[in-house]
């Protein structure tokens, strides 16, 4: 983002700590300029901010169409920090044990407390932050796809600009066969925050999440998944002023395009729901 230049510093040290063969890097201007960076770093400094998605889907291009010139890319937000050398050898290891493998999310853990938030627990049951598990999704700021992910389901949905496009990428990959596992012990250093702090947080949340289901989900499953969403967020007591940014993001959710749709198979939804999140929450 351009405004956290120690804290990019910092990251970028932490992945030439690595343990094991280099790990190459690239880094993103996304609308802000770069500052001075390692030899060998490979950049793109864009003229806007282009969105989470967008940024990204351009710093999977460094690495050559869809990213085909490595094996993986991982995606680690400006102001984390991969505080252990072994990280990247536990992502060889583990996409080389399992071919299937497709989406690896890191443990999210604040630096000064190591807790891991709630929501930084891709699944349901995210009691047990400690506990390694299948999962349906997978936190984009400190996560690794396996390139091929990209060549057959596609890259990140840059019209959402921020919110579910993780969740949209991963539908599209486990849709394709692919496999997510949240892994505890890869670990990404990141400060506890508030995903409200983005003056368009409750907007795009709502818009994102009706174009998730007219993209994804097969036609009679999508009012159920809506309504579900829209009974949750009621219970949750948004401020006046957020349920009517919600309220307007739903709305646009309908009457704006959502891009391609591409239900998903029913056997995808069957191994959704084993995984225990069945595409109707």
């Amino acid at each position: 983002m351009g405004n956290r230049p120690a804290e990019l510093n910092a990251l970028i040290q932490s992945v030439l700590d690595q343990q094991g063969p280099a790990v190459e890097l690239a880094v993103v201007g996304n609308g802000a300029p770069l500052p001075p960076l390692p030899a060998g770093v490979r950049t793109a400094e864009l003229p806007e901010n282009l969105g989470i998605p967008g940024g990204r889907n351009v710093g999977i291009e460094l690495f050559g169409p869809n990213g085909r010139d490595v094996d993986a890319v991982l995606f680690l937000d400006d102001d984390g920090r991969l505080p252990l050398t072994d990280s990247a050898t536990l992502l060889r290891e583990a996409f080389t044990a399992d071919p299937h493998l497709g989406i690896v999310s890191f443990r999210i853990a604040d630096p000064d407390t190591g807790e891991t938030a709630r929501r930084h627990v891709p699944r349901l049951r995210a009691s047990d932050p400690l506990h390694s598990s299948p999962v349906t999704t997978f936190l984009g700021g400190a996560s690794a796809v396996r390139s091929t992910v990209f060549e057959q389901a596609g890259q990140l949905p840059a019209d959402f600009f921020y919110a579910h496009e993780e969740t949209d990428l991963a539908w599209r990959a486990l849709d394709a066969g692919w496999s997510i596992d949240y892994r505890a012990d890869i670990v990404l250093h990141h400060p506890t925050t508030s995903p409200a702090r983005h003056a368009t947080y409750f907007h795009n949340v709502a818009r994102n999440r009706v174009w998730l289901a007219r993209r994804n989900l097969p036609a009679p499953l999508v009012p159920l998944y809506l309504c579900t969403w829209i009974l949750l967020t009621l219970v949750r007591r948004p401020s006046g002023e957020a349920l009517k940014a919600w309220w307007g993001g739903f709305r646009e959710g309908w009457r704006t395009p959502c891009g391609q749709r591409r239900p998903m198979q029913w056997r995808t939804v069957w191994r959704l729901t084993r995984l225990g999140r069945p595409p109707v929450i």
